[in-house]
């Protein structure tokens, strides 16, 4: 069970550090998985979402390996996206992003999907998993902790979203921790000035009456279909006919996903 102080920092910061919640195990075969996608995949990698220059990216992962299904199903981080979003939620999307080595591109702050809480409350929340360590030199996140509920965007507010904010604080860890972030809350990917790549695997939930960033029923091969447990079709909102309308109406939203 999430502790109420876990509560208490996600409601209050924004975010919440996980440490070491994937096991030696389970952080050898996504990163074992990952390389074998990007490998196969080559130029491609991503298309179904996007391609970035100065990084590698790989999307619709739930249709690409058992593993990722252990993912989006863990229940400390379903806990956290509960605590965020409500009761009902859904997976909006699980990707990639690989920062490469000396890839100088700093994103501007910005809130995921662009997304400004509404009357009922928040409805973007997203997970990072640390595949590599998190350092102040190979593209850690910088954000900017209770910015979630200014409900404000940086880019209406700021008169510079790229440049450093005076409340900002850079996002580092060890491989194998995840950390659950609001994604209302102001935050940008920084520059890797390293010789390494440093990767991470994005979660991203949004709540049940806002349409997902990938529609999953549309993306996932019948035989990944019929295959996923109740649980697994229940988050990823594969028999929900509001989530089918909702997603009939849009085929994304524009943001940044680190």
């Amino acid at each position: 069970m999430l502790p109420e102080t876990g509560r208490q920092q996600l409601d209050r910061e924004g975010y919440l550090v996980l440490e070491g919640l994937m096991s030696a195990g389970l952080l050898g075969e996504l990163r074992g998985r990952i390389e074998e996608l990007f490998e196969q995949e080559g130029e491609r990698a991503g298309a179904e979402f996007k391609v970035e220059p100065g990084s590698r990216r790989l999307a619709n992962c739930v249709d690409k390996g058992e593993v990722f299904e252990r993912v989006i199903l863990n229940r400390a981080v379903l806990e956290c996206m509960e605590a965020v979003l409500g009761p009902r939620y859904k997976l909006s999307s699980l990707n990639v992003r690989s920062a490469n080595p000396h890839n100088g591109v700093d994103q501007p702050l910005h809130a995921d999907a662009g997304a400004v809480a509404d009357e009922q409350g928040y409805w973007v929340c997203n997970s990072v998993w640390m595949l590599d360590d998190f350092t102040a030199h190979n593209g850690a996140i910088r954000m900017v902790p209770g910015s979630h509920a200014w409900r404000k965007l940086p880019q209406e507010a700021l008169p510079d979203p790229a440049a450093p904010h005076p409340q900002e604080v850079l996002l580092t860890g060890r491989a194998g921790t995840v950390v659950v972030m609001n994604a209302h809350m102001w935050h940008g990917g920084t520059a890797n000035v390293t010789n390494a790549p440093r990767c991470a695997l994005h979660a991203f939930y949004t709540r049940w009456d806002k349409p997902q960033q990938q529609y999953q029923k549309r993306l996932l091969r019948p035989e990944t279909q019929a295959r996923l447990n109740p649980e697994a079709r229940r988050i990823l909102a594969l028999d929900d006919p509001l989530n089918d309308e909702l997603s009939s109406r849009v085929t994304g939203m524009s943001g940044f996903l680190k």
